[in-house]
């Protein structure tokens, strides 16, 4: 008998094996499409199938996954699902597993949130760093929110629960609709004056902090919180803002600009409340120390007033003591003066004893003296001096050329030269000579010379 080559494999081997090869090949998708044949059974699984107008696919979404669906689906309804591919092997259908299901019309929104996201971010609006801090004990706050929502009536609660002192201005505006966001930005504005009117009537105490709050929905119906102008209107606000929009696991873009983002309207009240309870439990404590320590400082004050009232002296024994002290400076004073103008009077005797009239008297006879004396001197030595100049001119006038041309005699000096001449030998015939006489004086023309051979003698 011929030996077959065939290998033959069990049902449940083939679909294993399918089902590890469809998942391994395929990755993680979105498919597009429309639910119809929705199950629901007590298991909390979802089973449903996914179709488009040529086409459809069985869809098994388990509980742990469900439960995070932000909306409940419905026959008809159009959704994307994300998911992977894989075999129900029971039964060899080929099936989607489930993870998310987005509303079809979510897709579009949600890029639009994406793209706001990122722009927003750039510029710098979710920075930490800009963050306003959150008063841990404010009075008066502004809630923005709508006036007949759940989310508002949560949030009075746990208010009123947790410190009832706290001041609420309820600032109403829709949360959804194309009327809600001009009417948030409108009531960020109006909780940033100084004052705002309320019920009709000015309020005279600003806020110290704005609560912006809504309860939960689909992605379109928190869409107001996802716009531009709310998130600009948000980062312009100089009061820091608390955001608190839907479920925990919903989150806005006014939850990025925000100051403070809190999960829920519940979560927000309890974090920007303080826990009345709490704080009483301190003031009853700091109460209880102040106690203590007044007493310990009335304790001490005793002790110090009875140690000082045991050094205190008696102010009439100071008294006396200053007084006494008092009198005995008075005398010593009286007796300082006292001597002081003994020695004045003293030294006023001495300058009496030996008075300078005497002393003035005497010199200025002897000044008479001496100024007689200092003239008969000056005019004796005025009469010398004449005497002795008489003296000199008698004997300047015998002894002057001029005596001599009185006699008849004349000076000559040569006409070229002018010096005088005393010798013949000084002259040659033809030279100019100037002869002055007692009276003027002569130009003569040499004609001849004569030596002498005996000399003369001086006149």
């Amino acid at each position: 008998m011929e030996k077959s080559n065939r290998q033959v494999i069990s049902v449940s081997d083939l679909n294993r094996d399918a089902k590890r090869l469809l998942e391994s090949e395929f990755p993680i998708l979105y498919v597009e499409g429309e639910i119809s044949n929705l199950a629901q059974p007590g298991s909390g699984h979802w089973y449903f199938t996914l179709k488009d107008d040529r086409a459809q696919i069985r869809c098994a979404m388990f509980k742990n996954r469900n439960h995070m669906v932000r909306f409940k689906p419905r026959n008809g309804q159009k959704i994307i699902v994300r998911g992977r591919i894989s075999l129900y092997e029971g039964r060899g259908e080929f099936q989607m597993i489930a993870e998310f299901l987005e509303d079809s019309g979510d897709g579009g929104l949600r890029r639009a949130f994406e793209k706001l996201k990122a722009a927003l971010q750039t510029e710098g609006l979710f920075d930490q760093a800009g963050k306003k801090p959150i008063p841990t004990l404010p009075e008066h706050i502004a809630i923005i929110t709508s006036p007949t929502g759940a989310a508002i009536r949560d949030v009075i609660s746990v208010m009123q629960r947790r410190f009832p002192a706290v001041r609420i201005s309820i600032l109403p505006v829709q949360v959804q609709g194309e009327e809600s966001v001009p009417q948030i930005v409108a009531a960020l504005q109006r909780a940033n004056r100084p004052s705002v009117e309320k019920s009709g009537e000015q309020a005279s105490d600003p806020f110290d902090l704005i609560l912006l709050t809504r309860g939960g929905g689909s992605l379109e119906d928190l869409w107001s919180f996802n716009t531009e102008p709310v998130a600009r209107a948000i980062a312009a606000s100089h009061l820091p803002v608390v955001c608190a929009v839907g479920h925990e696991s919903d989150v806005s873009i006014a939850d990025f600009v925000a100051d403070l983002r809190a999960p829920t309207p519940s979560a927000a009240a309890e974090l920007i409340t303080p826990d009345g309870d709490v704080l009483l439990d301190s003031f009853n404590m700091l109460t209880q120390r102040l106690w203590q320590l007044m007493d310990q400082r009335i304790t001490d004050g005793s002790r110090d007033i009875l140690h000082l009232r045991k050094r205190l002296r008696h102010p009439r024994a100071h008294l006396e003591e200053l007084a006494q002290r008092l009198d005995e400076l008075e005398r010593r004073l009286v007796s300082s003066i006292n001597n002081q103008l003994e020695r004045q009077q003293s030294r006023l005797d001495r300058y009496r004893l030996n008075s300078p009239q005497k002393a003035i008297d005497a010199n200025r006879v002897r000044l008479g003296y001496l100024r007689e004396k200092l003239i008969g001197h000056s005019q004796s030595a005025i009469r010398g001096r004449s005497d002795q100049m008489i003296n000199f001119t008698v004997r300047l006038d015998t002894l002057s050329p001029l005596a001599t041309l009185q006699r008849g005699y004349a000076i000559v000096s040569s006409e070229q030269d002018g010096h005088i001449v005393t010798s013949s030998e000084d002259l040659q015939p033809g030279d100019h000579i100037r002869a002055r006489l007692k009276s003027g004086a002569v130009i003569a023309e040499v004609t001849s010379v004569e030596v002498d051979t005996v000399e003369s003698t001086d006149l």
